[in-house]
């Protein structure tokens, strides 16, 4: 589902966390904006959205994307910025702390037909980036240099982007890429859970490890 699904379903925590740590109450929050206190406890506690959206989708003999519509077919981005953005750069313990969970990230590199950008699932291993590929794949043949120890060069991106407060972050890790093989790294790598959306037989673990790591923060003003 579109991140507009997730940010929601996350507001919910958010307010919750941040009510507790100032020590209110949902009677104290609610008196304090004016909001009803069940619709308080509607906003933290509420039914998860996804699954709300999955049961109508059903009950209307439609599919989840078909209620969604132009949502899941727009780019991230597409509005207008915040009145006043910030840019911030990210500290190198700021950009671990952020592809820490994993998720989809891109990976860039010179392949056959020139410059090439695609979208892995990934996870952290030892501040190690894995991801999974076919093995003799398109992905796996671009990825190897053909020398024994010597290895690609790569660029691998992350962003966030927040459609509601039209702020966001994105963290680029630079480094080598390396096949592994070895069963210890195997297992290491094969314990992060890594799944590919994709699907098929991706069993051929590639690791990044970064040498260099940026990341900017887009502060809505």
């Amino acid at each position: 589902m579109s991140q507009q699904v997730t940010t929601i379903e996350r507001l919910g925590r958010r307010i919750a966390q941040r009510r507790d740590e100032l020590g209110l109450t949902r009677e104290d929050l609610a008196a304090r904006t004016g909001l009803d206190a069940g619709y308080v406890a509607y906003l933290e506690d509420g039914p998860s959205i996804r699954e709300a959206i999955t049961r109508i989708a059903a009950a209307l003999d439609t599919t989840v994307e078909g209620l969604l519509g132009e949502i899941t077919e727009t780019p991230s981005g597409a509005g207008p910025a915040s009145p006043h953005p910030t840019l911030v750069a990210l500290s190198e313990p700021d950009c671990l702390r952020l592809l820490e969970p994993g998720g989809v990230g891109r990976i860039a590199f010179e392949g056959r037909f020139g410059p090439t950008v695609l979208p892995v699932n990934f996870r952290l291993s030892d501040g190690a980036i894995v991801f999974r590929t076919e093995p003799g794949g398109t992905t796996d043949q671009d990825l190897r240099t053909g020398m024994r120890d010597v290895e690609y060069k790569v660029a691998f991106e992350v962003d966030r982007i927040e459609e509601l407060t039209r702020g966001g972050w994105s963290v680029l890790a630079q480094g080598s890429l390396h096949h592994v093989t070895e069963e210890d790294e195997r297992a290491a790598a094969a314990a992060t859970g890594v799944e590919p959306w994709a699907g098929g037989e991706r069993q051929q673990y590639l690791k990044i490890i970064p040498t260099r790591l940026t990341g900017r923060r887009i502060q809505p003003g």
